[in-house]
């Protein structure tokens, strides 16, 4: 077998208009596809990063909360990749988004962020 890249990555909110709104208008990802599914009282929308879809977004009654943060085991976090991490981080401040503190990678000597979805997924930023 020989896998050839990450076709997506599933988040499931607990607010899906909230999240929408997130990841679309904070976040800037492209909607290419939304649909409700009525059996299971769920929205699913598909994503683009920078012209290639990768996040599908999914809305479920009443789901867990996420276990613990950052540490649980599973996903750790989403990681998008960005020219400028300050101006980056100043867009999202400007939105009312929380950034922690830019480090640097010891290991690559760039620099890197993290802040959090409406559901308190992590999400990293880092500097190409």
């Amino acid at each position: 077998m020989k896998l050839n890249r990450i076709h997506h990555i599933a988040v499931i909110c607990s607010d899906y208009e909230k999240s929408k709104d997130f990841y679309v208008r904070i976040l800037g990802l492209t909607p290419i596809n939304e649909v409700y599914r009525e059996e299971r009282d769920s929205y699913k929308l598909d994503l683009e990063v920078n012209g290639q879809y990768q996040i599908e977004l999914f809305s479920f009654p009443s789901p867990p909360v996420r276990p613990s943060y950052p540490e649980a085991a599973g996903l750790r976090h989403l990681a998008f990749e960005v020219d400028d991490i300050e101006e980056a981080v100043q867009f999202l401040t400007r939105l009312h988004v929380k950034v922690e503190i830019v480090r640097v990678d010891p290991i690559t000597n760039k620099k890197f962020t993290f802040f959090a979805d409406p559901d308190g997924l992590p999400i990293e930023l880092y500097e190409r």
